[in-house]
C-alpha cells in the first residue's frame, strides 16, 4: 500500500512539475464582484494572436494554461472587452491574479519577479495611472528606463504603459538604451510595430479628452477600459440621419462619443435632438486644435477616430466605413 501511495505521490509531483515546464504557463485568478461569467485572454505568439475565453465560477475563480516560447504581454478582459489587467507570461510561470473586478486598478499580480516589480511600480505611481493626462506616467517610465537599463520591466513598461508613440526617434533611443538581454524579440517586435504605426500614420495613445459636456462644464472624457468611436462634426450636417443609422450598427460594448468642433453652438441642441439617448455629446471649443484633439490630425469634417481599451488610436480619418471596420458591429437581423 505504501508503495502504491509513494508511486501516486511521485506521479502527482511529476505531473505538477511538467505542468510548469517547457513552454507552458498558468494563470490562476480570483476576482470579486465579477458578474460576466467569462474572462477573455489575449496574447501574441509566433503563429498569431491567441484570443480565448475562460469560465469564471460563482466565487470569481478561474484558471488558464497557455503556451509561449518567450515572454509576452497577456491582457485579461471581461465579457464586454473592458480591460481588467495586463501581465507578463513566460514559460514555466505560475501567475496569480486577485482583486476586485469592479475596480480593475486594485487587481494584484503575483508569481514572477517582473510581474511583482510591475505591480510595485503601479502601486508607487497609482495617482499617475488614474490621471487623465498621461504625461506624468510617461515621465516616470522614462526615468525608470534610464535608471534600469538591465531590467526586463523597462521593456514591459514601454510596451504596455507608455502613451506617447508620436516621437519615433525618442522611442527608438529609449529602446536602444535597454540591454539587449532584456529586450526579448517577443516584446520588441510588438513594440517596434507600434513605433512603425506611429511613424507611418502618427496615431498616438490618448487616455482622455477634455471637452465640454452638453448642458454642463468641462469634463475629462476617459477613452480607456473600453473601445471608443468618436464622431467629430460641424454644422450644418445634412446627412446626420444616415450617420445615426450607421452608428447604430456599432456593438453595445463600444462607447460612442459625439463631438461638435465649431465655436457656434446655437444649432447644437436642435441638431442632436433626434440622436440616440445613450450617446454622449460634447463640444470642443478649440475645434480640431483643442488640446489632445489635435493629436488626431483632423484635416476635414466630419472626422472619425477609434481607440482601443487602452486609449491607443487604431483609426483617425474622414471615412466612417473605415472607422466602423475597426469596431464590432451588431449582427444583421
Amino acid at each position: 500500500m505504501k508503495t502504491l501511495q509513494y508511486l501516486a505521490l511521485l506521479l502527482s509531483l511529476t505531473m505538477a512539475m511538467a505542468s510548469c515546464s517547457g513552454d507552458s504557463f498558468k494563470i490562476d485568478g480570483k476576482l470579486a464582484n465579477f458578474d460576466s461569467g467569462m474572462v477573455r485572454v489575449i496574447f501574441p505568439t509566433d503563429s498569431g494572436m491567441v484570443d480565448e475565453w475562460v469560465s469564471v465560477d460563482k466565487k470569481g475563480k478561474f484558471s488558464y494554461r497557455g503556451v509561449v516560447a518567450d515572454p509576452v504581454i497577456v491582457s485579461l478582459l471581461d465579457s464586454r472587452s473592458h480591460l481588467l489587467v495586463m501581465l507578463v507570461a513566460s514559460s514555466g510561470d505560475h501567475i496569480k491574479v486577485k482583486g476586485d473586478a469592479a475596480q480593475p486598478k486594485t487587481i494584484k499580480i503575483k508569481g514572477s519577479k517582473v510581474n511583482e516589480d510591475w505591480q510595485l511600480f503601479r502601486d508607487e505611481h497609482a495617482a499617475f495611472y488614474t490621471d487623465p493626462n498621461p504625461s506624468r506616467l510617461d515621465a516616470a517610465i522614462e526615468k525608470y528606463v534610464r535608471e534600469h537599463p538591465a531590467d526586463l520591466l523597462s521593456t514591459v513598461l514601454l510596451m504596455a504603459d507608455y502613451s506617447d508613440y508620436s516621437d519615433v526617434d525618442k522611442i527608438n533611443a529609449m529602446l536602444k538604451g535597454i540591454d539587449v538581454k532584456v529586450r526579448p524579440g517577443s516584446l520588441v517586435q510588438s513594440f517596434e510595430g507600434r513605433s512603425m504605426n506611429a511613424q507611418t500614420s502618427r496615431l498616438p495613445r490618448i487616455m482622455a479628452l477634455k471637452l465640454v459636456k452638453h448642458g454642463g462644464d468641462f469634463e475629462d472624457v476617459s477613452l480607456v477600459d473600453r473601445m471608443t468611436l468618436i464622431s467629430f462634426w460641424a454644422n450644418p450636417q445634412d446627412k446626420r440621419s444616415a450617420l445615426i443609422n450607421k452608428l447604430n450598427q456599432v456593438g453595445e460594448d463600444i462607447r460612442v462619443i459625439d463631438v461638435l468642433t465649431e465655436s457656434d453652438t446655437l444649432r447644437w441642441h436642435q441638431t442632436i435632438a433626434a440622436d440616440p439617448k445613450e450617446w454622449k455629446h460634447y463640444w470642443a471649443p478649440g475645434g480640431p486644435m483643442e488640446q489632445d484633439v489635435q493629436l488626431l490630425g483632423i484635416k476635414s469634417l466630419p472626422w472619425y477616430a477609434v481607440t482601443d481599451s487602452t486609449g491607443l488610436v487604431t483609426y483617425s480619418g474622414p471615412s466612417l466605413d473605415a472607422a466602423l471596420g475597426k469596431v464590432t458591429v451588431k449582427p444583421e437581423q
